[in-house]
C-alpha cells in the first residue's frame, strides 16, 4: 500500500514513518525541514523536499499522493506560545498549508485523510475530561488554526466525498522530542535541563495539570485511523493518556531542582476522555508517563 505523509521528518511524523515501513508499505514524505531533522529520516521511504503552504507546488502534490490510499497530514508548526508571538506565519502554514493537502489528496482520488489535530482546541476550560462534543474555545492562533482544520477536513468528507478523520492529540511526549527551542514540549526542556545540570523551570506555581500522550500510542491510533471502517466522515477524535498530572509532579519525578517563573496565558489543565478512540478505533493508550520516564531517564544516562 502507498501512504504519504507530511512533516514525516519531524517528531510523531517520523515515528509514523518509521512504523509504515516496517510494515512493508511504500511511503512518500513531504516535508521542509524546517522543524523536521535530517537524522529522523528512513532509508526506505521517498522524500520531497517542499513547502506545504506553497501554492506554485499543488502540481507537485497531486502527483506525489496519486495512488495513495491514505495521507497522514503531520506537518504544522507547533506550540501554542510561539504561534501567539508569530500569528502570521503559523497561519501561513498551518491553515493554508493543510488547505493544500486536502485540495491535493482531493485532487489525486487518495481514499483517506488523517489530520493532526490538537487538545488546543478545547483552549481554556473548566469541564474536564474533555469530550468531543464540548464547544471548542481556542486560546491562541495555534488552537484556532487546527480548529479550522477540522472543519476543513468534515468541509471536504461533505463536499468533495474525501473521507476524513482528526486526532485531537493531547501533549506527545517520547523519543526524537526536542529538547530545546521554540517547539520544545515541557518534558524536553526539563530533560534538557537536567542533563545540563540546570534547575528545571516552571511557569506560575507547578500546579497546572497536563494530560501526556505517547509518541508510540499516537501512531497506533494514527494507523487504525486509517484501516477503521467506522470513520472517515469527519470525525474529531480525542488521543490522550486519560490521565493528568500537575507540572510540579512532573518536575520531581524527572530532577530536583526547580526554579519559578512568573506565569504565561495558558490553560489550567486538560484531560482526555478516550471513549470514543476506543469505540471508533478499537485503540486506547498503554505506555505510562512514569515507567517511560524511568526507562529514559537510564538510556540517557540522566541519574
Amino acid at each position: 500500500m502507498k501512504y504519504v505523509v507530511t512533516g514525516g521528518a519531524g517528531f510523531i511524523g517520523s515515528h509514523l514513518v518509521d512504523a509504515l515501513v516496517d510494515q512493508k508499505h511504500e511511503v512518500h514524505v513531504i516535508d521542509n525541514f524546517s522543524t523536521g531533522k535530517k537524522e529522523n529520516c528512513n532509508t526506505n521511504a521517498i522524500y520531497h523536499n517542499y513547502d506545504i503552504s506553497d501554492t506554485a507546488k499543488n502540481k507537485n502534490f497531486i502527483k506525489i499522493m496519486e495512488g495513495a490510499d491514505s495521507i497522514f497530514h503531520c506537518a504544522a508548526l507547533a506550540r501554542v506560545q510561539p504561534s501567539i508571538n508569530n500569528p502570521v506565519k503559523y497561519e501561513m502554514n498551518n491553515t493554508i498549508g493543510t488547505m493544500n493537502m486536502l485540495k491535493g489528496a482531493s485532487d489525486a482520488k487518495v481514499r483517506r485523510f488523517i489530520y493532526s489535530a490538537s487538545s488546543a482546541v478545547y483552549g481554556s476550560t473548566t469541564i474536564l475530561p474533555s469530550f468531543e462534543h464540548h464547544l471548542p474555545n481556542p486560546s491562541s492562533p495555534y488552537g484556532s488554526q487546527k480548529y479550522y482544520g477540522e472543519i476543513c477536513c468534515k468541509m471536504f468528507s461533505k463536499v468533495y466525498n474525501l473521507e476524513t478523520v482528526s486526532l485531537r492529540y493531547f501533549n506527545v511526549y517520547g523519543e526524537r522530542q526536542d529538547l530545546g527551542g521554540a517547539y520544545a514540549t515541557v518534558i524536553g526542556i526539563f530533560i534538557k535541563q537536567c542533563l545540563n545540570d540546570t534547575p528545571m523551570t516552571i511557569n506560575g506555581d507547578g500546579s497546572q495539570r497536563r494530560d501526556f500522550t505517547y509518541v508510540g500510542d499516537v501512531v497506533k491510533a494514527n494507523i487504525l485511523s486509517a484501516q477503521s471502517d467506522k470513520v472517515g466522515d469527519g470525525e474529531s477524535i480525542n488521543i490522550g493518556s486519560g490521565k493528568n498530572i500537575s507540572i510540579k509532579n512532573l518536575a520531581n519525578f524527572i530532577g530536583n531542582d526547580i526554579i519559578y517563573r512568573d506565569p504565561v496565558n495558558e490553560p489550567f489543565a486538560n484531560l482526555a476522555d478516550v471513549t470514543k478512540a476506543k469505540k471508533l478505533l478499537d485503540w486506547e493508550p498503554i505506555v505510562e508517563l512514569t515507567d517511560w520516564i524511568v526507562d529514559y531517564k537510564s538510556k540517557i544516562g540522566l541519574n
